[in-house]
């Protein structure tokens, strides 16, 4: 996410409040990561109770962050990787990691508990759930020597914990930082990672948006939550319009000033009227007029982006705005697309490309409602097979020799009213083939 407002005297307020911070709540102690110099910050989005969002600065590392004495056996059960929802083989679905904070050892069955809470929260709001079935979720287990985190209940509070979550991060009460190489290191364990939550064991609100992070582990963005709390799961949404939808942000700063770019590359902010937007058949066009399932209708509403005046958003508020929301038609659109980079419409338990007879039985599954589904053989459509997700392959009848291979295909397309771009349709199509002789 482009970072807009980080000045030097930014960087020196935010460098002074660590420390400040840092001297309110304690010193590492000598078993801790001793801090090497100024850390390095990252601009982070924070996430006011009311709903409101706005930008602070976090350090990469954490003074909170508990390590281990050499030559100490590793803690039983740290690092351990249990699927709580399993969709499919990884290479073919979204791959959602959830780690947890400030669980002891005896707290594991809580972390997962709380993990599961989360993904329903998220899960609740569209187009996860409608989608919810091009998705795992993996749990690691971050074993903290101390149950909670620094910060909770009070900025006296400090915990030394497997991930060094803290809230007062930057001063921010509610700010809730961690030790972003912690998080790459346990999110590494699992078998992908293209989406990163970390649950910390509190109930006190808060949670922060690393937009920015793009690990070689594969995942880009962290987000942060209280695992209990029943509201800090729309933080985890916001974030996700960020990591998987590829959006802008929807809310201004005062005192911005005017915006005097280019057109942006994000599909919720334009320099564009709706006049022009309609002449040009550009951005969220298509969707111009129409109600909206975060209220009102799309139109063109100045304001976004961060500046108060030269952008515009779709809608009056969303959750790309404030939390609380749904994602207005274009952010929903782009989430949608942003679910097939990682996932595919249909998947099967015979490989692709297998040689196949008569005698066997394919299947095939689609795991959105709605998806249609045809059949192929050496490139002639079989009309009487649409939709069959189950196939005898005795039901081809092939003629010919019996050495001579044929192609059977099934394509599958998500045909979602809620993408109307025609540049992002071709990825709602896959397809897969096999081999079959008789």
């Amino acid at each position: 996410m482009p970072v807009h407002r980080t000045t030097a005297r930014t960087a020196t307020t935010a460098l002074l409040a660590a420390a400040l911070a840092a001297t309110v709540l304690g010193a590492a102690p000598a078993w801790g990561r001793p801090a090497d110099g100024p850390p390095t910050t990252r601009q982070v989005e924070v996430f006011a109770e009311d709903g409101g969002i706005s930008h602070a600065q976090a350090p990469a590392a954490s003074p909170y962050l508990a390590d281990r004495p050499q030559g100490v056996a590793p803690v039983p059960g740290d690092g351990e990787v249990t699927a709580l929802v399993r969709n499919g083989e990884p290479a073919t679905k979204l791959d959602v990691v959830v780690i947890g904070d400030g669980y002891t050892a005896q707290e594991q069955e809580k972390f997962r508990t709380d993990a599961a809470q989360k993904w329903r929260e998220l899960t609740a709001v569209e187009p996860y759930a409608t989608y919810r079935a091009l998705f795992n979720v993996w749990t690691v287990s971050a074993v903290s020597p101390e149950s909670g985190v620094t910060g909770d209940p009070d900025q006296g509070t400090v915990r030394h914990t497997a991930l060094g979550s803290h809230f007062w991060c930057d001063g921010v009460e509610r700010l809730l930082c961690v030790d972003e190489k912690a998080v790459e290191s346990y999110a590494a364990r699992a078998p992908q990672a293209d989406l990163v939550l970390v649950v910390a064991n509190t109930a006190k609100y808060g949670g922060a948006g690393y937009n920015d992070v793009k690990s070689p582990v594969g995942y880009d963005g962290i987000a942060t939550v209280a695992g209990g709390n029943a509201r800090s799961g729309q933080i985890a949404v916001h974030e996700t319009g960020h990591s998987l939808g590829k959006l802008a942000d929807e809310y201004a700063y005062d005192g911005q000033g005017t915006y005097q770019g280019d057109e942006p590359a994000e599909a919720n902010i334009s320099t564009l009227t709706a006049d022009r937007m309609r002449a040009q058949g550009t951005k969220w066009s298509r969707w111009l007029g129409q109600a909206s399932p975060d209220g009102g209708t799309v139109g063109t509403y100045e304001g976004g982006g961060y500046y108060p005046t030269g952008l515009y958003r779709p809608t009056e508020h969303s959750i790309m705005r404030s939390l609380g929301r749904e994602f207005n038609l274009p952010g929903r659109e782009a989430m949608i697309a942003g679910f097939y980079r990682h996932a595919t419409p249909l998947t099967s338990p015979t490989a692709q490309g297998s040689w196949l007879t008569p005698a066997d039985r394919l299947t095939v599954d689609l795991p959105v409602p709605g998806t249609r589904l045809r059949w192929y053989l050496d490139g002639r459509e079989l009309p009487r097979l649409a939709g069959r997700t189950a196939l005898d392959l005795a039901e081809l009848k092939l003629t010919g020799p019996r050495s001579r291979p044929h192609a059977l295909t099934a394509v599958a397309t998500d045909p979602t009213p809620a993408v109307a771009d025609p540049a992002l349709r071709g990825k709602l199509t896959a397809s897969l083939s096999w081999i079959v002789t008789r």
